[in-house]
């Protein structure tokens, strides 16, 4: 395959061009090791345009580019990201992102090492001599190459970007130059030419990286609310991530120009917006140092806990209650290896349920550390929660995510309100947690049911679940698959719980997380059939319930089984599980099991029955 390099890249490069995108061929690669820190390798390559040739430093993410030989010695790459920095008297290209064009390729032209003393006298050149000795250059290279189907970049030569000035001291405006009429966030719309808005700052995201098809990219989000309450995310990748990512503070006003608007990704993004901003190197960012009084510093939309019960899963919304217990915080390993911290603690309020919270990260060590201290001393903060992420697992649970800001004792109307209502009553009163997979309602409306209810009423066949109590005896528990080895690590705010296997003798390996470790998790997948009077059916029971059945940790019994292999220790205690009678509180619902829909029975608690708890099933 024949293909041409960009003519006169390397010099184009050390002069300053940052947006051309050429074709280079990597005519060396070695590596400079840290032996102090093996995570500060980076690898030095050697850039060719067949011309001339430049020493060039690869950034750190891309190393496994190298690693796993999708660059080596004559692959011909496009530079994506990238940017000329003096070292030691001398310039060195450093590549910040690239794309593999060809992998293997022979050496292409007799390229002789660039001096960077070469560079003033083609600066010193008219435009258009650049132009013409660029394009002469190019015509030559082409007419030496046999093959016509071809690409040829022609790179510009020009300074590094400088951020455009604000509109003030900008003196006469020219045509097209005036500054856009600030308009509310309401108004926004694509199809506007030039627009202005004027607006705070309440969140800030994290800056994530990530990967794709394209190569390695950053970015990263803010959300803005102006002074008619309108709200909209504003987002930024790449190089624009460089030049607003530190500007950009929590609780500070903006005026913001020349963006652009898309979609939201509703995926990611919860505000009351159909429209998202993105900023380019073009946008402008002015901060407004004179406080404006009439944007709100945030804005909420409280819900009920017990509303939250009723919520989709993944839903993000604002959640006031009265923290009545914190949790000490946990490390938790997480997909990528990384360690960080979880906190739980529990929230309540006067609608009569209570609810989980998970904290994550830097939540946990900041205002986790803080609520626990009060609660410790006796005292029951107010903690308003803006943006929470509701989890539907086990019960409905609400966990923190990049964007979501916490308040303790907020100076709010219903935070006041919430605390009249504990200090009078809700701190003697009961509540009823909905991050467990209980029956709504709670006790006191409990559908009992009979064995035989479960398939002549059709339960679990409806949208939603049906959630019933039965009292009933376990007769037959299968043992070949009552649990299995699950992976510990962490997606987001949830461990991974996906199957493992053994890796070698002591490594356990996740697929789905391409992951190895040392230790894995052991989790109840238990099957069994239960019966009463009326008749008999199958349920599962996962970890919680399969410990409450059993009485063993899911670990132990593995141990017993598969390391110790005291067939006839497990098969005892299996034994005395079985004819045992449990009120069971079950969850039904119609599945898709590949073609075929089937009703899925799931054990959410096994209570052991006894003599009381007969009598009083018997008499209500």
């Amino acid at each position: 395959m024949s293909v041409n390099l960009t003519a006169n890249a390397i010099p184009a490069i050390i002069g300053g061009d940052v947006n051309a995108k050429p074709l280079v061929q990597v005519l060396d690669m070695s590596l400079i090791s840290n032996s102090n820190n093996s995570q500060q390798q980076r690898y030095r390559l050697l850039l060719s345009d067949a011309v001339s040739s430049h020493q060039a430093m690869l950034a750190a993410q891309l190393n496994d580019r190298i690693r796993t030989g999708r660059v080596k010695k004559g692959s011909v790459v496009q530079l994506i990201d990238y940017i000329c920095s003096p070292l030691y008297n001398r310039k060195i290209i450093v590549v910040l992102n690239m794309e593999t064009i060809i992998p293997d390729c022979v050496i292409i032209g007799n390229p002789k090492p660039f001096a960077d003393s070469d560079l003033p006298a083609q600066r010193s050149l008219p435009d258009n001599t650049v132009e013409n000795s660029s394009r002469s250059s190019n015509n030559n290279l082409a007419a030496q190459n046999v093959s016509h189907n071809v690409q040829n970049f022609r790179p510009t030569i020009q300074p590094p970007y400088q951020p455009p000035p604000v509109y003030k001291g900008r003196g006469a405006i020219v045509k097209n130059e005036a500054p856009a009429r600030v308009i509310p966030i309401a108004a926004l719309n694509p199809y506007q030419g030039r627009w202005a808005i004027k607006a705070r700052v309440t969140a800030k995201g994290d800056l994530r990286r990530y990967n794709n098809a394209r190569g390695d990219g950053k970015v990263f989000s803010f959300d803005l609310l102006d002074s008619d309450g309108g709200e909209i995310r504003v987002t930024c990748f790449n190089a624009v991530v460089d030049h607003f990512y530190d500007a950009i503070e929590v609780g500070k006003v903006y005026l913001i120009s020349k963006g652009s608007l898309k979609p939201a990704q509703k995926n990611f993004n919860h505000l009351k917006n159909e429209w998202e901003i993105f900023l380019d190197l073009n946008s402008t960012v002015e901060l407004c140092p004179d406080e404006d009084a009439s944007i709100p510093r945030q804005q909420f939309s409280f819900r009920p806990i017990s509303d939250i019960e009723s919520v989709d899963s993944n839903s993000i919304l604002d959640v006031i209650g009265v923290v009545t217990s914190v949790n000490p915080s946990v490390p938790i390993l997480r997909k990528n290896g990384m360690e960080t911290q979880r906190r739980i603690l529990n929230l309540k309020d006067s609608s009569g349920r209570s609810v989980e919270l998970t904290l994550w990260g830097e939540f946990c060590n900041r205002e986790g550390q803080k609520l626990q201290e009060m609660v410790d001393a006796g005292f029951f903060p107010i903690l308003a929660v803006k943006a929470g992420k509701v989890n539907d697992f086990s019960g409905k649970t609400i966990g923190s995510i990049s964007t979501t800001q916490l308040f303790i004792n907020p100076d709010f109307p219903e935070a006041l309100s919430l605390r009249d209502w504990f200090d009078r009553v809700g701190k003697d009163s009961a509540s009823l947690s909905i991050s467990k997979d209980i029956i709504p309602g709670g006790p006191k409306n409990e559908r009992r049911k009979t064995v035989s209810q479960i398939k002549d009423e059709g339960l679990g066949r409806s949208d939603k679940p049906d959630w019933i109590t039965v009292r009933a005896t376990i007769s037959f528990i299968k043992t070949d698959t009552f649990c299995y080895t699950a992976c510990p690590l962490m997606i987001g705010d949830r461990q991974c719980n996906k199957k493992v296997t053994k890796s070698g003798n002591t490594r356990w390996q996740c697929d789905r997380c391409n992951q190895e470790f040392e230790e894995c998790d052991y989790r109840y997948l238990l099957q069994a059939q239960i019966l009463d009077h009326t008749g008999l059916t199958w349920v599962t029971a996962f970890q919680e319930a399969g410990e409450e059945i059993m009485g063993y940790s899911a670990k132990e019994l593995y141990l017993l089984k598969y390391e110790q292999e005291d067939d006839e220790r497990f098969g005892e205690i299996i034994k005395s599980r079985l004819f045992n009678q449990f009120v069971f509180r079950l969850k039904i619902k119609e599945e898709l099991y590949g073609d075929e829909q089937k009703v899925k029975i799931t054990v959410v608690k096994a209570d052991k029955a006894v003599i009381v708890a007969r009598f009083q099933y018997l008499f209500t």
